[in-house]
């Protein structure tokens, strides 16, 4: 008897490769591999190649009949001679036993012991590794990710042997990777069925991580055992070498599980492991791919725009994080989309809110009052989104994203806005205009242009300073910010904070540059409107101290970054208009906010008059603020804008000492080289078309009054100065607006004619108008002669060749071209 039970003859008979297999495996199957047949195995398989499949098949038949009966010692032996002869064969023979051996690895990962599970793996890991010669154009992969995704998902009873199970479902899928990656069919691993085994599984073990804030940044480098003994941490490096071998054409088929397990889990609110997916996602994917996942973040909340504030709130922060990375580096083309999208969430969102509001008015007020809290969290997640994208771009994309978002601003009057609020009412348009100017802000901070004319092009500069902005305090507040971040170019606006008289401006070391040839030329174009803005913003009932504060700002900043000579006289004009605001009070604006304008002035004549440090004009500027300040200190900012403050009943008692007087300024300004003869012309503010349109302007605002306040007017002056508004100049200026309406929309309907109408029409017609005006021509060289009554008051008409008897010049008849 041979070995195991087997005759000597029938042992002789059998082939070859079958009694080195047979050899190998010891009787006591404790006892391991024979080596010294093992190495016979081995060296007869390099010697003849071809004999490889045999004793592959051979293997196979041993181990599934040995599986099959729980002989799991000879399953061991059979999978160490496989792995074995698998790293000493590197032949073109090798392929139909690669077959067999993923044949065998297959049994062992349907069998239901953990142990042969984990050998299965451990082998076909080894095999990963292995480089084959030529690729293999028919094997396929889809059992083992199945099953490998499979085991990623174990829930055995024991713990450690779960942990097994799913560290080697992992390490599994990492060879599968590894294997397909590196063969020439790789494409097969990136379809969707795979993608959407593989990347599931991945996450499944990743929210196992504890400390979630471990996996933010670039790959880290864990140690050998950690990587051995946590599945959280394998899968996340198998999740980074994944997205790190992805392409341009396979990057959305590896993204888009991610959506689906957080959506299937319900992990958008909160969104922690979200936001750590995410820039694992970010960091690990080639730079220049990162738009193709802010492509698919829009998309998904797109198709999440109907669920809960919270989860659209998590969606969009987790946007937020992706941008902070991707803006970085090249984002591709897709900056205006995310702007687009981003503030068509932002209507969406305001929509809900206020239908939210209407239709469980009075009945469940705390529900209420929670779903508009939590669409405010969607809001404030936009506005941070759009402003910390804006912010990390470059300048010249970013002056492009200031315009884009100032254009989806609604204005009254102008319907041309791709931002549609029309069904949200005015609350709505209100709640729109303030966030998009929150976003502007945000954009805007920072921005340093070289040129004002950069920061503050027309196109941007009109709709911003439109007179629909100025119907809410928040909104002007908002306005003269973004003016702020986009005037101050030497980061001055830190030292100006706060209202106040400013005893040595000097001490401010204020930072300023010579004023340009293009600043000049933006104040002689623009510096209208940017009075008018501060003018009207003075004006206005509901202003607080922060209104007041940023108009000082503003005008300070003019000072510094705009003013030369001339600039210095309008602001100086400008001062003294607003102090007349406070003084003559057509306007029966409250006592606080009349004063309040009275300390503006003063506090900013301090600072201009120290700025350009004309000793006769400081001085002036110091005597009016200390008479002030011992006998109507309510016209300083340090005490009208403390929370109790005794305001005067009446401002008519009021001596000229405590004003700022037009003469006393020229007489100081002259001296020093001044050109003062402007400043005896009041400021009027320029009276623009969008007057016509706000709803908060009448009729007679459009009409510019102009009252001469001089010390010796009587009170019946004013009255009879006030008289000549009659009913029939209130009827020319209606009329004449009605004419100008007709104008607009001849030259409207001339414009659309020519976009809309067929190009044939618009030739036909034109040429009809040639042909008659040819005519016409002809008409008047075809002149009646008639001999001349006598011989003066005669002419001679000369047209090219031919030659006119005189004509009387009354009896020429010139038709109507037209």
């Amino acid at each position: 008897m041979g070995q195991k039970g087997v005759c000597c003859c029938c042992a002789a008979l059998r082939p070859r490769y079958k009694r080195l297999v047979d050899n190998i495996f010891p009787e006591d199957p404790k006892d391991g591999l024979v080596k010294a047949d093992m190495e016979k195995l081995t060296f007869y398989a390099v010697s003849a190649p071809e004999k490889l499949d045999r004793i592959g098949a051979y293997l196979a038949e041993r181990l599934s009949r040995d599986v099959v009966r729980h002989r799991y010692g000879y399953v061991l032996i059979a999978m160490e001679a496989l792995d074995q002869l698998l790293m000493a064969c590197h032949s073109q023979s090798i392929k139909p036993f690669v077959e067999s051996f993923l044949h065998m690895v297959a049994k062992l990962l349907e069998s239901g012991e953990p142990k042969l599970q984990v050998l299965g793996t451990n082998s076909f890991v080894k095999f990963a590794n292995i480089e084959e010669d030529t690729p293999s154009y028919h094997r396929r992969y889809d059992f083992f990710v199945s099953r490998f995704s499979a085991m990623c998902h174990s829930c055995d009873h024991d713990p450690e042997i779960q942990t097994e199970i799913r560290i080697a479902g992992i390490r599994g899928i990492q060879g599968v990777v590894r294997k397909t990656v590196n063969d020439e069919l790789r494409a097969t691993i990136w379809e969707p069925q795979h993608m959407d085994k593989i990347v599931p599984s991945l996450l499944f073990n990743m929210q196992k991580i504890e400390d979630v804030d471990s996996r933010i940044g670039p790959p880290s480098s864990p140690t050998g055992g950690e990587k051995e003994e946590n599945p959280a941490v394998l899968a996340e490096n198998c999740f980074r070498e994944l997205l790190g071998r992805a392409t341009y054409g396979n990057m959305n088929n590896a993204v888009r599980p991610v959506f689906a397990h957080l959506d299937h889990h319900r992990l958008w609110d909160p969104n922690e492991f979200a936001v750590s997916c995410f820039k694992i996602i970010m960091y690990s994917i080639q730079a220049q791919y990162s738009h193709h996942v802010i492509q698919e973040i829009l998309g998904h909340l797109d198709v999440r725009k109907r669920d809960s504030p919270r989860v659209r709130a998590g969606i969009i922060q987790v946007l937020l994080e992706a941008v902070a990375i991707a803006a970085k580096g090249s984002i591709g083309p897709t900056v205006l989309e995310v702007f687009n999208t981003l503030l068509k969430h932002l209507r969406i969102s305001v929509d809900f809110e206020l239908s939210d509001r209407r239709s469980s008015a009075g009945s469940a007020a705390f529900s209420t009052s929670s779903k508009e809290s939590d669409e405010r969290i969607v809001q404030n997640a936009i506005i941070q989104t759009i402003g910390f994208f804006g912010s990390n771009l470059p300048d010249y994309q970013r002056s492009e994203i200031m315009m884009f978002i100032m254009g989806k601003v609604p204005v009254f009057g102008i319907t041309s806005q791709s931002l549609d609020t029309s069904h949200l009412g005015d609350l709505g348009t209100r709640r729109i205009q303030i966030m998009l100017l929150r976003s502007l802000l945000m954009v805007t901070s920072g921005y340093k242009a070289t040129a004002i004319t950069n920061a503050l092009p027309a196109p941007f500069l009109d709709p911003l300073l439109s007179p629909s902005l100025m119907e809410d305090s928040e909104l002007r507040q908002l306005v003269l910010e973004v003016l702020h971040n986009l005037i101050d170019r030497h980061d001055n606006r830190a030292k100006l904070r706060g209202i106040r008289i400013i005893p040595d401006v000097s001490d401010l070391k204020i930072k300023r540059d010579k004023i340009s040839r293009q600043d000049v030329s933006f104040m002689k174009k623009h510096g209208q409107q940017l009075y008018r803005h501060i003018y009207l913003g003075c004006k206005e009932e509901d202003n607080v101290q922060k209104n007041f504060e940023l108009l000082y700002t503003s005008l300070a900043l003019t000072t510094i970054e705009l003013a030369n000579e001339e600039v210095v006289i309008d602001l100086i004009r400008l001062a003294i208009a607003l102090q007349d605001i406070a003084i003559i009070n057509e306007d029966n604006l409250p006592m606080f906010n009349r004063c309040g304008v009275m300390a503006l002035v003063a506090a900013y004549l301090n600072f201009l008059s120290q700025m350009i440090a004309v000793p006769a004009f400081c001085q002036h500027v110091s005597k009016v603020i200390e008479t002030r300040s011992l006998e109507a200190p309510y016209f300083l900012p340090e005490t009208i804008f403390k929370d109790k403050c005794n305001l005067p009943k009446s401002l008519e008692k009021h001596e000229k000492n405590l004003f700022f007087l037009t003469n006393k300024i020229a007489e100081s300004l002259g001296g020093s080289g001044y050109s003062v003869e402007r400043l005896s012309v009041p400021y009027v503010p320029q009276v623009t078309d969008e007057d016509r349109l706000s709803r908060r302007k009448s009729i007679v605002d459009t009409v510019s009054i102009q009252v001469d306040i001089l010390p010796g007017n009587s009170t019946e002056d004013k009255i009879d100065s006030t008289e000549e508004i009659t009913f029939e100049a209130l009827k020319k200026a209606i009329d004449n607006n009605g004419l100008e309406e007709q104008e607009k929309e001849k030259r409207r309907l001339v414009i659309e004619k020519f976009q809309k109408a067929p190009f044939e029409e618009i030739a036909a017609q034109c040429e009809t108008k040639a042909n008659l005006l040819h005519d016409r021509l002809a008409q008047i060289l075809e002149l009646t002669i008639r001999p001349p009554p006598s011989p003066s008051g005669t002419m001679t008409i000369t047209a090219g060749h031919a030659h006119y008897q005189s004509v009387p010049v009354y009896e020429m008849k010139f038709p109507d071209l037209f």
